[in-house]
């Protein structure tokens, strides 16, 4: 199917875009087809009662808006896009995808990354502890996360410099090894938006969630493993992980993924009971996502094999009494299937850099500077339609 096909009016993502008439100013528009609305002007001319919302820089007071509003937006723009004078109407706020410039389309406000694929948990324990369990005592009674780095998020199409750090001391050295990471990799994940903020000291149940989440898109949470490898004993990932998060530069209303949903796997230890979800509608998402290196596809993860839903995450990350905040993010952890080519990431594709990837008369174990890695994905959509997660992609360039 072709890519406009997957941005119909089921769809409908959000995002941030400007112009090169007025390059410093930002504008909220809607992405349909190969066409950018710009939502914000089309409220204000046709006298939406929501066009205060939408004429910001950013979708953060829309997502703060909540639920109902995120419905009455959705509904209007659908009514807009269908009506018989559409064209006639919509004609002077649509303007063609290439030729808009898109930006982070809401301010981040926290980060968190869960660690919820059981066939990539398992994996990298096979891969880095041969000698010990593959999974963690606790991995199938909690989500296990970390917090992550805000700032460092960016959107998608954004060069990813390679960082520097300390690595493991070469052999029959005492003193770490400093320098350009040599083994830089990607993580294929989905990213979900927080519009409604939470009371401190409260927590938000797994029947909430669809009260505080406003959508999705595909993040890539680039690691270098050399440096992880080294830092992460005894509190978890640092600078392995924060020098950069991709983000898509659209997100996806979970209101458009309704014909996506599906329960997650077969649970395996009962949950305790504020993860229970256990007669609750269906949260796990049929999403298929699509890895490509310099152009060559690498792997095809599937979300609905994830063993931790995205309402169990957010249960977990607030159970403790944390509030939530209009912007913040959290991410899946890295999208993995139990095929060879399901695998989300390079650690696991070529088995810890021991199984190389040959593309093409390219051989990889880890990236290269000059290698770009995008990031697509599709889900079942009403009536046998697709929906289309919009692509987030980077760059690598060498160390500075």
């Amino acid at each position: 199917m072709p890519e406009d096909g997957l941005f119909g009016i089921e769809n409908l993502p959000y995002g941030v875009f400007s112009t090169a008439e007025r390059p410093g100013e930002r504008r909220l528009g809607v992405r349909h087809l190969g066409r950018v609305l710009d939502l914000g002007a089309a409220a204000a001319a046709l006298g939406a009662p929501h066009a205060e919302l939408l004429t910001r820089p950013s979708l953060n007071p829309l997502l703060a808006a909540g639920p109902a509003a995120w419905r009455a937006v959705r509904a209007r723009v659908q009514d807009w896009l269908s009506g018989p004078d559409a064209a006639e109407r919509l004609g002077p706020f649509l303007r063609p995808l290439g030729a808009v410039r898109m930006h982070l389309p809401f301010e981040v406000a926290d980060y968190v990354d869960f660690y919820a694929s059981e066939h990539h948990a398992a994996a990298v324990g096979r891969i880095l502890r041969p000698q010990a369990p593959g999974l963690p005592p606790n991995w199938k009674h909690l989500p296990i996360g970390y917090h992550g780095r805000a700032g460092s998020v960016q959107v998608s199409g954004s060069p990813v410099v390679r960082p520097h750090g300390q690595g493991r001391p070469p052999r029959g050295a005492e003193t770490p090894a400093f320098g350009p990471t040599r083994r830089l990799d990607f993580e294929a994940e989905v990213g979900f938006v927080v519009g409604v903020p939470s009371a401190p000291g409260t927590a938000v149940p797994q029947h909430a969630y669809r009260e505080h989440v406003f959508g999705l898109c595909l993040l890539n949470d680039w690691s270098a493993r050399d440096i992880q490898g080294w830092e992460y004993v005894p509190l978890g990932p640092f600078l392995g992980k924060s020098f950069a998060t991709s983000l898509a530069a659209w997100v996806t209303p979970l209101d458009a993924l309704e014909a996506a949903r599906v329960p997650p796997p077969p649970r395996t230890h009962p949950p305790l009971p504020y993860l229970d979800d256990a007669g609750l509608p269906p949260e796990g998402l049929d999403l298929r996502l699509e890895v490509r290196l310099n152009g060559h596809l690498i792997a095809e993860p599937p979300f609905a094999a994830m063993y931790w839903t995205p309402a169990q995450q957010l249960a977990h990350l607030t159970v403790n009494g944390a509030r939530l905040r209009t912007g913040d993010l959290y991410a899946s952890g890295t999208v993995s299937g139990p095929g060879e080519d399901q695998r989300g990431c390079l650690l696991e594709l070529t088995e810890g850099g021991r199984r190389p990837l040959r593309l093409g008369g390219m051989e990889r174990t880890f990236l290269a500077d000059g290698d770009e890695v995008s990031l697509t994905a599709w889900a079942p959509g009403p009536g046998g339609s697709r929906i289309g997660l919009a692509e987030v992609s980077g760059r690598i360039l060498p160390a500075r």
